[in-house]
């Protein structure tokens, strides 16, 4: 059995022939030099083209990176070497040296060199700290020197391969070869350094005519290893994948093979249909590779990001790397904070003889099986020993960690107890992966179904496309993983242990499994912690669920997978694809608290608190919120800001009030209370707060709807204290303070606003407002403006204001209560001006009172200036209404505008 490899396309970007390919180190860009000249920049997340740069009219074969410098280099057809800055565009330099074609480059890890290989059968070294000069030529080749690489294990190696049919590796201080290896029968394209430490191999493809051949060579010992044939067309690239165990290639056959670089097995062949494969990259620690065609790029992501990890419920770790093994344990970690990374104590545990592509423990913890190639080993956890092996697609534990099943092909389950083959199960369908557990999942491409391990009957057949089922520690739970959303289901045991012995439908027994919940969330991976399913997402969340409701633990930059909860330590574990590990707490009483509330056993719930912490019960107090109990929420938090907004919601003012007192300054709560007064008909409360806020508005409102005098005129006091004068004017207008409103314009230096206003409510005022208005104008204009009081004639109807005015003040109408309007109806709705003209004004002693108003109670009413009417009372103009005012003003203002137009021609 070959390696199991899920293969994703990022990138299918078609464009004119790219020669060569390269991924950028830590941004999501692949280079990429083409045979028109250009050379691109491509997102392969989004496909977009990040920059384009045309470079030349010659074809270009070769393109770096150079991230420390923000350069890229570029070699070419016209045999010059180029320098760019890829931020800027700088041309930072040009390079010649070669007489011939340029066809590969390769850049230093640390010091500042560049390799040039060339048809002009050499090899240049570059150094930029230099001046970008050649301090080297190394020759030897007799044909076109193809390929030039760096080994990663010592940069003062490398590596070439020409059409000469030769691999030679060099030293940089040596401008003669340390030896050649010889055994392609043509032209070598390119050859590449293995990059573990275990091994000294070399990787080359070739053009050799019957085979196009790959070929692994050891280069200590100078031999050539194996040879792989499987291309029916020259072989353009070849490489060792950097974290996996395959070599890959690409030809004129426009095909990529994948080759096991252990046992050299073919494992997997793609065609892209780009046409003839030129050129191909690699991205070390991310899995993905990049390969240029005659039509185009291509980025694919090969395996998993989810490390090759396991912990059992101890806290101990096991990991390989490779075919390395590697042990920890948690618990050696003296101290663990939330989301920092752990530094563990690491012990080798072994060799696996195989790639590791899974680890399992067993429930019980007492062993590990390895999977991978096909195969499987259980070796025991503590010693590392072999217990058992076989060949198998997939392997899966049962509850008991002496049963276990494997998947041996698409249609065979093999189910094994205590190391001996128990059942074979015959799946009547195409059986894509299983799942372990209480009972064993066999999975297809749109169903589910799950047997009972110890009569191998169906249990249940569910009809959902599942991607991972994980079981509850009380074996009652699941959770079943779909792309979208994740499924929570019940099962009921003694429902179908009851009817297994009788006959079961195709779907199984239907009173099985219990549908408890369903949760649009995408799950990456997770597990369960009594009544809660702790998992991971897509959007790189980390969260719980129980029930339905989803509670947010933290966010990552970067995918991390969980690994288990340790009970005893009340922790939960995860990794990332590089083995980093974090850690958070979770406590079982929070999980425990909100599984009670679901199931509607208070009681039991709140006698948890005690062992809760202050900060863990302000979580379960918005817990709480959300399923309705706000009294109880409000009982359990201390987060002020929180107790203050369910106060609101339970209409709780007073409390409200008090906790918005501790934060006095906090004009937003004030604004919330007074409106939540408002909705309550609470005034008193509603003034209090709108006062805390300085809401001037709503209070101008609220004054003016109860008619409370006192308010209003403490009201306009405090605005005109504060600038706020448009208030003011308001509030000082409906009280009838004329000469607080007249002094209020001249304060502001508002003149012909207060000569209009006197005009209109008391022009008693007139002639000292009109004076200051008149010095304040220039010398030319003031004499232009007739005053009133010097040219009575003029004005006919100023005496009659005057008289109006006179009248009004006598009588005191603003200090009327609104119980008495229909009584001065008439008077009020008189006209005075017109009175006032005649001398003929109303008499008071005209009014008649209802049977249960009498005369003291007015004469009282005139008595108490400082008192609050019930309503408001009406306001007396001695011209016009408050809407003529306003005319009033806005044809004077153009007037004035008039007048500064006049100005200005003096």
């Amino acid at each position: 059995m070959g390696l199991r490899l899920d293969i994703k396309k990022l990138l299918s970007q078609r464009s004119s022939r790219v020669k060569s390919v390269e991924f950028h180190p830590t941004e999501p860009w692949i280079l990429a030099g083409m045979y028109n000249g250009q050379v691109m920049i491509i997102d392969y997340n989004t496909s977009n083209v990040i920059k384009t740069f045309e470079v030349t009219d010659a074809p270009v074969r070769a393109v770096r990176w150079i991230t420390r410098k923000n350069w890229i280099v570029i070699g070419s057809d016209d045999m010059l070497i180029r320098i760019i800055n890829y931020n800027t565009y700088e041309k930072v330099a040009t390079m010649e040296g070669h007489t011939d074609y340029l066809r590969c480059l390769a850049v230093h890890a640390e010091k500042p060199f560049i390799l040039s290989s060339s048809d002009d059968m050499t090899v240049r070294l570059w150094d930029w700290e230099k001046g970008f000069k050649s301090i080297m030529t190394f020759e030897g080749h007799t044909h076109y020197v193809m390929s030039v690489v760096f080994s990663p294990k010592d940069g003062n190696i490398f590596a070439t391969a020409s059409l000469d049919k030769t691999i030679k590796v060099w030293s940089l201080n040596s401008s003669v070869p340390n030896f050649t290896l010889e055994g392609h029968s043509k032209g070598v394209n390119s050859v590449e350094f293995y990059h573990g430490g275990d091994k000294p191999y070399l990787v080359s493809g070739s053009d050799d005519k019957s085979e196009r051949t790959v070929k692994v060579w050891d280069y200590q010992n100078k031999c050539c290893l194996q040879t792989l044939s499987a291309h029916s067309n020259n072989v353009s690239a070849v490489c060792f994948h950097p974290d996996l165990p395959l070599i890959i290639s690409a030809g004129e056959d426009g095909t990529i093979r994948m080759w096991n670089s252990g046992t050299f097995r073919l494992e997997n062949t793609l065609n892209y249909s780009f046409e003839r494969g030129w050129s191909l990259c690699y991205l070390k620690g991310m899995n993905v590779m990049g390969f240029g065609y005659d039509e185009g790029t291509v980025v694919i992501k090969i395996g998993k990001e989810e490390p090759t990890m396991s912990m059992d419920s101890s806290g101990k770790i096991v990991w390989a790397k490779n075919n390395e093994i590697m042990s920890a344990n948690v618990k050696n970690v003296e101290e663990i904070k939330d989301g920092e990374r752990l530094n563990l104590n690491v012990k080798e545990m072994g060799n696996s003889e195989v790639y590791a592509q899974n680890l399992q423990h067993s429930p019980n913890g007492r062993f590990v099986v390895v999977c991978g190639d096909g195969e499987y080993t259980i070796y025991t956890s503590l010693a590392w020993r072999n217990k058992s092996y076989g060949t198998a697609l997939e392997f899966v534990w049962s509850l008991d960690s002496n049963e276990y099943a494997i998947r041996e092909s698409t249609s065979i389950v093999k189910i094994f107890k205590s190391f001996k083959e128990k059942e074979i199960l015959k799946i009547p369908f195409s059986a894509e992966g299983l799942f372990g557990g209480v009972l064993l999942g066999v999975k297809s491409s749109n169903f589910l179904c799950f047997y009972d391990w110890e009569t191998c009957k169906l249990i249940r057949r569910i009809d959902i496309t599942a991607k991972n089922v994980y079981w509850s520690d009380n074996n009652e739970l699941l959770t079943i993983v779909s792309e979208e959303s994740f499924y929570v289901l019940k099962l009921n045991v003694e429902e179908y242990k009851l009817k297994i012995d009788s006959e079961i439908s195709e779907d199984g027994i239907e009173e099985s499994f219990e549908f408890i919940c369903e949760v649009n969330e995408s799950v990456k991976t997770g597990c369960w912690n009594g009544d809660c399913f702790i998992f991971t997402t897509n959007s790189n969340k980390l969260a719980y669920a129980v029930g339905n409701e989803v509670s947010t633990i933290s966010m990552f930059d970067s995918p991390f997978f969980i690994l288990g909860y340790v009970a005893k330590d009340a922790r939960l574990y995860l990794a990332d694809k590089d083995l980093n590990l974090i850690s958070y707490s979770l406590s079982l009483n929070i999980i425990s608290f909100k599984s009670f509330i679901l199931r509607n056993e208070l009681n039991s719930a709140f006698s948890l608190l005690p062992s809760i912490s202050q900060s863990d019960k302000n979580i379960l107090a918005h817990f709480l919120e959300k399923q309705g109990l706000k009294e109880k929420a409000l009982e359990i938090s201390n987060d002020e800001e929180h107790c203050f907004n369910l106060s609101i919601q339970l209409n709780k003012l007073q409390v409200a009030f008090e906790l918005a007192e501790k934060d006095p300054s906090n004009d937003s709560k004030w604004r919330q209370l007074a409106d939540a007064a408002l909705s309550d008909w609470n005034f008193e409360l509603a003034e209090k707060a709108l006062w805390k806020s300085n809401d001037f508005s709503t209070l101008l409102i609220l004054y003016q709807a109860s008619g409370d005098s006192n308010g209003l005129l403490r009201l306009a006091q405090t605005a005109e204290e504060l600038n706020q004068d448009n208030i003011a004017f308001n509030a000082y207008f409906l009280t009838h303070n004329h000469d607080k409103i007249i002094n209020l314009l001249v304060k502001s230096q508002r003149f012909s606003e207060a000569v209009v206003y006197s005009q209109s409510y008391c022009p008693l005022k007139l002639s000292l407002v009109f004076s200051k208005w008149k010095s304040s104008l220039p010398k030319k204009i003031a004499n232009r403006i007739m005053d009133p009081q010097s040219n009575p004639d003029q004005f006919p109807h100023l005496q009659t204001s005057l008289n109006a005015e006179s009248w009004i003040n006598s009588q005191r109408f603003s200090t009327l209560s609104g119980h008495h309007l229909q009584n001065y109806q008439s008077i009020l709705n008189s006209d005075i001006h017109q009175a006032a003209a005649s001398n003929t004004f109303p008499s008071i002693s005209t009014v008649k009172f209802s049977s249960n108003v009498s005369v003291q109670r007015y004469q009282d009413d005139l008595k108490s200036t400082d008192g609050r009417s019930d309503n408001m009372s009406l306001e007396v103009n001695t011209t016009g209404t408050r809407d003529d005012f306003l005319e009033d003003l806005d044809m004077e203002n153009m007037k004035l505008e008039d007048i500064n137009e006049d100005n200005d021609d003096f």
